[in-house]
């Protein structure tokens, strides 16, 4: 029988904090992950329109090991901004990569567009992302809250409400813990269609997205674009995690295996309207024994996490004048 974590967050991962912030007027919010010491990391981006910041540096042929934070936010190219108040929230706990006398946080960052979700983005001369990092960066802990919370507050998911998801899984087999976080403001839906199912219902524990299975008789065929979709305006951000010890190239493949999680999620995904990005994170407290088919082990409960966490998200959002919520369909 399979088990989430304690509290079927990424936070049950041995050190791994989330810190959230949103600002109600605009609509928009940041997300940052933040583990307790530096950490290995990698990523996957399979997305047509992705946005991004020093991700570059987390390829395995890149000299940096290990990150300080990772960031996710709104604001599209506005929001990149929030990374650089997350460093400066570590700089001043003398958090970074040393450079002789200096320390430079390293702290990668992908965005998503909510700019025409009605909030107000007149902000003049002072755009609110690098203060909504710092903030988040600030508000770190193991509890968090989903939905409209965080790089999710004005998510659109599809024809729903989007929102901040998170789940999590201990592997008793091999003692290791995975969990994953995303913000879902996908062009593809997560229900089926004429349905009230999520794409991700065969993946569900313990009623965590409301226990709905689908007719029968579906369309496994089916795919429609819904009609909210738009050029441009659509991504997932994910971020898993696990405290086994992994390498920067491992990590990678872990990044590589979890993207499998959007597309049992959300459909059509990895689209040239999305800007789907997976972070991988590795806290290291764990060892592997045999490395190949643990990592392959821990990479397809990655994988069913980040589908888990996309429908919480959704399930978790409230609806707004103008969007509609999944709780508002049932």
């Amino acid at each position: 029988m399979l088990n989430p974590g304690n509290d079927n967050l990424i936070t049950d991962v041995i050190g791994i904090k989330v810190g959230n912030s949103h600002d109600e007027s605009i609509r928009s919010g940041v997300t940052v992950i933040l583990p307790d010491w530096p950490s290995t990391a990698s990523i996957d981006i399979r997305g047509g329109g992705t946005g991004t910041r020093d991700t570059e540096l987390l390829s395995p042929d890149q000299t940096i090991e290990k990150v300080d934070a990772i960031v996710l936010s709104g604001g599209s190219a506005f929001g990149l901004d929030a990374a650089g108040g997350v460093m400066n929230y570590l700089q001043q706990r003398s958090r970074g990569f040393p450079i002789g006398s200096a320390r430079v946080p390293i702290v990668p960052q992908a965005i998503l567009f909510d700019l025409l979700n009605d909030g107000d983005k007149n902000w003049g001369s002072n755009p609110p992302y690098w203060q909504l990092g710092y903030e988040a960066a600030e508000n770190n802990g193991k509890r968090l809250d989903l939905g409209n919370s965080g790089a999710g507050f004005g998510a659109i998911a599809g024809q729903l409400k989007g929102g901040l998801g998170s789940a999590s899984i201990y592997v008793s087999e091999i003692g290791i813990t995975v969990g994953a976080l995303s913000a879902v403001n996908s062009a593809g839906s997560t229900i089926i269609p004429t349905s009230k199912a999520f794409y991700a219902w065969d993946a569900e524990l313990k009623n965590e997205f409301g226990g709905v299975v689908p007719p029968p008789d579906f369309d496994r065929t089916l795919v429609k674009l819904p009609k909210l979709a738009n050029a441009g305006k659509n991504t997932t951000l994910a971020v898993v995690a696990t405290d086994a010890k992994l390498t920067k190239l491992e990590t990678r493949r872990l990044a590589i295996i979890a993207q499998a999680g959007i597309s049992r999620a959300i459909r059509p995904s990895h689209t040239p309207l999305d800007g789907d990005v997976v972070f991988a994170i590795s806290t290291g407290t764990k060892k592997l024994h045999d490395r190949i088919p643990e990592l392959s082990l821990i990479g397809a409960h990655a994988a069913n996490c980040l589908a888990r966490s996309i429908a919480r998200g959704v399930y978790e959002a409230k609806g707004t004048d103008k969007i509609t919520a999944y709780q508002d369909l049932c």
